[in-house]
């Protein structure tokens, strides 16, 4: 008896584990501007690229030139770009959003 619950434990421990991998690999994260300004046209993300953690998504304009804006916080492909050349984006503003797990 003790036997057999023990097995369902593993089993039912072992379900939950996989599940929340499989959540977690598709998810969609949303990266936020950390800088203020007006995006340019160089460096911008399209939806469909791939990207590592690290990568500039998004770039400002700035008196000594364009400047990251905004980097990738996980490994994907980005779902989604928010912004535009010549739109203004404050601290915090969502940018794009990556599927992560591709």
């Amino acid at each position: 008896m003790l036997h057999r619950k023990s097995i369902a434990v593993l089993v039912i421990g072992f379900v939950l584990i996989v599940g929340s991998l499989l959540v977690t690999a598709n998810s969609v994260v949303e990266q936020k501007a950390s800088l203020a300004g007006t995006i340019t046209s160089n460096g911008l993300v399209k939806p469909g690229d791939t990207v590592r953690e690290g990568d500039v998504l998004v770039k400002i304009d700035t008196i000594t030139g364009a400047i990251p804006a905004s980097r990738a916080t996980a490994n994907g492909v980005v779902k989604e770009v928010l912004v535009s050349p010549g739109v203004s984006v404050a601290v915090g503003d969502v940018v794009a959003r990556i599927e992560i797990g591709k």
